[in-house]
This record gives C-alpha cells, structure tokens and sequence, in this order.
C-alpha cells in the first residue's frame, strides 16, 4: 500500500509504553491521560484506548466535545472536561456520565440544576490566574456545594489545580493554596474526592505534588513535558512526521533559496523539495530544521513556504518519492520534534498538535 504524499503515522504501542513508563515512575491510586486537542495531534481516540489498555483509568480534555467524540467511540471510561463555553450542555454531558470541571459559583449552580446528580471536580485557582475559584469566592462556593451535595443534587468527585512551573518555590505556594481549599472542604463535612494537581512535569518533579492522581499529558505521546527532563525516562515518541520528496535540483553555489534569500549556496549541491509547508503546521521559523532522509541527516534551508520547504542533500543518494522525516524517534535516528521545536523557539507540544488537515494520520 503506498503511504501517503504527508504523513503522521502514530504509534498506539508507543502511547501504552509511556503510559507503562509514568505509572512505574509516579505510582499514584490514579492516573488520568489528557487526550485533548486530539490527543496532542495523535488523534483523541486512538491516545484514549491506547493509555486505557495499558492501566490509566482517567481521561481527560478541554471541553465536552472532546468528551462526546470518546463517548461516541464507545470510550466507557472517566471523562473529566474543564474549560466549557457559557451555554454547554451540562445536562448531556451529566446523562453521559462525563464529569465536570467547575471553575466558578455560576457552573456549579448550573451542574446542580441538570436534574442527573452531575458529578463535579472543583477546579481552584491557586495562582496560575486561568480558570479555578479564586480564594476570595471559595467560602461561598463551598457552602453552596456543600448544599448542593446534602440535597442530592451534585457528587463531588474531585478537586484540582494546575502548577505554573515556575520555580520550586512558586510551586511549594500553589501546594499550600491547594492544601487550604481541601481544608475548607472538609471543614464543612465534605471529603475532596479524588485530589490532583500535577501534571507530567510537576508528576516527576514534585512529589508532593502528586496526591490521589497525576495527569499525564505530553509525556504520554513521548516527549518530555520540560528541557531538563528529557533523556531522564525511556520515553518512547508517538508520531513520525514524514513526507515524500516530489523535486530535486541540482543548483550552482551563490544560488538563493526560498523567499528573501535567507540562504545562499555555498558550493554546487542537490536541493531536495518536500511538500510540507506551514499550511501543514510546520513553523515557518524553523531555519536549519533536521531532515532525515534515507540514512542521513540534512538541514532545511531557506524561508519555509506555506506548502514546501527545501532540504540541502549535498551529493548524497536522495532519489524522487524518498521519505523525508522530519520528526520521529532518535532512538532510530529521526530527528526528535524538540530539536524542531529548537529551531523554531518555541515547544514540542505546539508542533504535534498544530499539524493541519492535509497530513494523513496513520496507524504505525
């Protein structure tokens, strides 16, 4: 079968592996895959049954239509989604057994209103200034849970927060504010339910942080959350970006590549066409890029375009309708997406979930 022009092929294997991986390395009651965005670009379903099989028991994502995509698979397992638009459909998401994620007195009200005993995880702000009860609103918010669980209304299945990963000492704060909101909880007769707060990052740097379960995100398809931990786990990557090469060109040196000439030849060399652009979520900052073609290594030269980009193979043997690979696993010497994140300034989480409609999504 002949692979498609672009391709993401995503390995469910892999996926399985790292789960395996953090479950060994942060051993926690529980343990929740954050399948959002598709699944960082992997597809959302095939992350989901993936880290299920190989012992998450939690999911979770944004919002309820990344939850109503798993249901729709036949994804019987813990949904949790947190960011929802004002007019979401509690009452389906209830019915469907999705937990919600409450960030403020008007959700709540609204969860204990579907009429379906909604299943809630508070969300508290503990500084990092996004969604969450601020402090100042969290004794009224409690008192109104705690009524709206006494009259039946409500399960409180848990309570979260998430880490800014700014410093040691930053974090340690986060940790206190949280530890408060739980006091506050029980004060009033309420256990929090399932506690969590780190995600992949603070999962392996923090271990206070780590309570009844941890969320695994980045780390699950493979690539390490923050720079200082990469190498420290026998993380596997998930996703091989590839493309076909559809031109070469033998070109004398002093000749302009791409847009603006950001680059010149510098000697006569074969300059390689691959039909991946910024239209296809490749940065169009990511200047001297490494390409993977055949057993060698070259770098991307010239201004990436909105469909292509141009590699400089030098004199090696590159033939038309090679594969070209842009990221996959260096432990089979594809260049890693962090070293394209590199060269673009920016992160690998960025890269694997901006990749556009025109790349096919394969099964490894």
């Amino acid at each position: 079968m002949t692979r498609p022009l672009r391709e993401a092929r995503i390995s469910s294997a892999a996926i399985g592996a790292n789960a395996e991986t953090m479950r060994r390395a942060v051993p926690t009651r529980h343990a929740m895959a954050i399948v959002k965005a598709d699944g960082y670009g992997h597809g959302a379903v095939t992350a989901a049954r993936a880290a299920l099989e190989a012992g998450i028991d939690h999911l979770g994502v944004a919002d309820l239509d990344e939850a109503f995509e798993l249901r729709a698979a036949g994804i019987d397992a813990p949904v949790l989604a947190w960011l929802h638009d004002p007019e979401a459909d509690f009452a389906a998401a209830a019915e469907a057994g999705i937990a919600l994620g409450v960030s403020s007195r008007a959700q709540l009200a609204r969860a204990a209103a579907t009429g379906h005993r909604a299943t809630v995880h508070i969300k508290v702000d503990t500084g990092l200034s996004r969604n969450g009860v601020v402090e100042a609103e969290w004794g009224p918010l409690v008192e109104a849970l705690a009524a709206a669980v006494g009259a039946g209304e409500l399960v409180l299945g848990g309570v979260f927060s998430h880490l800014s990963n700014t410093s040691s000492d930053d974090d340690r704060a986060q940790v206190v504010a949280f530890e408060r909101f739980v006091d506050a909880l029980r004060s009033v007769g309420l256990e929090p339910g399932i506690r969590h707060l780190a995600a992949s990052a603070a999962a392996l740097d923090h271990p206070a942080a780590r309570y009844d379960m941890v969320r695994l995100g980045l780390a699950l398809y493979g690539i390490a959350p923050e720079r200082h931990l990469r190498g420290t786990l026998p993380l596997r990557p998930a996703m091989q970006l590839s493309a076909r090469v559809v031109g070469l060109k033998r070109v004398p040196a002093g000749s302009g590549v791409s847009y603006g000439y950001l680059h010149r030849t510098s000697a006569p060399t074969t300059l390689a066409l691959v039909p991946l652009g910024y239209a296809d979520g490749v940065p169009r900052a990511a200047v001297d890029a490494p390409v993977l073609i055949g057993d060698r290594r070259h770098r991307v030269v010239g201004r990436i375009a909105m469909d292509q980009l141009v590699v400089d193979v030098g004199d090696a043997p590159v033939a038309l309708g090679d594969r070209a690979v842009l990221w996959g696993d260096p432990a089979d010497g594809e260049p890693g997406v962090d070293e394209w994140a590199d060269a673009a300034g920016t992160i690998a989480y960025e890269l694997v979930t901006r990749l556009g409609r025109r790349v096919h999504r394969t099964r490894a």
